[in-house]
């Protein structure tokens, strides 16, 4: 039995007569009555009642068309299904990103764009490090991922750059630096400062960034306490333990005891990265990626327009 055998069926069902049906189906009459005599013959029933004057569904030919319209009824779902699905607007997406990414504004727009754009898609969100995200991609525990520039990053693995954003001191309230107008600062005048700091072992990639600012500098930072959260480093600082360097999307956060200065040495700034696997092939990728690379462009554009 094919998938045109039911459609013939329910054409005739519907007219009641092999003509008009034929003329629907844009066949001629006798091929028609050919392929509903095949499928009878198949069925071992008679589907219509047939006279010279007239056609009729039989008792077997009343039970047999709503199983057949439901038949094409699936057929057409399945078939949108995977037509969705390679435009990329079904199924699930894992994707990684690091704990900074939420304080910026482009990223969270581009997620809620896509969320938007595909509302069947469920998203897997999980936070990680940089490295952690890098690895996970690369291991295909998570499709996509959104990290800090690393070194190096692994071979199998394809970064685009989404935007770069200027790196902070983050200074305690009551610091020499902290008072008068919100002027940058360059890393050389915290050299004798205590730094509170991710762990290397972390993977944040900016622990290397911040040693290559300070030799730089002309020194060698000095951390005192290690934490693996910026919030727990922001609140450090806010104690008076130490300073810390964070991408500037965390002076979002508006925390008693702290204050943001940006830092005017060569090379103090960090980027965010978009990293999937050079083989995936996934329509959600693919998806998720062009959405964010526009939303990416259209707040840049806006920036720009706004400087102007």
């Amino acid at each position: 039995m094919e998938l045109r055998h039911l459609r013939y069926f329910i054409a005739v069902a519907e007219e009641l007569h092999f003509g008009r049906a034929a003329e629907q189906l844009g066949i001629s009459q006798p091929p028609l009555s050919q392929q509903i005599q095949a499928l009878e013959e198949e069925l071992g029933a008679r589907l219509f009642e047939r006279t010279n004057r007239r056609v009729a569904l039989s008792a077997v030919g009343r039970l047999f068309l709503p199983e057949a319209r439901q038949v094409l009824v699936q057929l057409e779902q399945a078939v949108d299904v995977a037509r969705r699905a390679q435009r990329g607007e079904l199924g699930e997406l894992k994707v990684g990103f690091t704990a900074s990414a939420p304080f910026t504004s482009t990223i969270p727009r581009a997620i809620r764009a896509f969320r938007q754009a595909c509302p069947d898609v469920h998203l897997d969100l999980r936070e990680l490090s940089s490295r952690g995200v890098a690895e996970a991609v690369h291991e295909g525990r998570l499709q996509v991922g959104m990290l800090r520039p690393l070194a190096p990053l692994p071979e199998e693995l394809v970064a685009l750059e989404l935007f770069a954003e200027p790196l902070v001191a983050v200074l305690p309230v009551d610091h020499p630096l902290a008072g008068g107008r919100e002027v940058g600062v360059r890393l050389a005048v915290l050299g004798e400062e205590p730094f509170v700091f991710f762990p290397r072992t972390f993977g944040t990639g900016l622990y290397d960034q911040l040693l290559g600012l300070a030799r730089a500098a002309g020194f060698s930072p000095r951390i005192v306490q290690e934490a693996s959260e910026a919030m727990t480093l922001i609140g450090l600082v806010a104690t008076g333990l130490g300073v810390t360097v964070l991408p500037a999307s965390f002076s979002r956060m508006r925390i008693d005891g702290v204050v943001y200065r940006t830092l005017l040495d060569p090379g103090a700034s960090t980027a965010v990265w978009l990293v999937r696997r050079r083989d995936e092939a996934s329509p959600l990728v693919r998806r998720f990626a062009e959405l964010i690379e526009r939303e990416v462009r259209e707040a840049q554009a806006l920036r720009e327009t706004t400087k102007g």
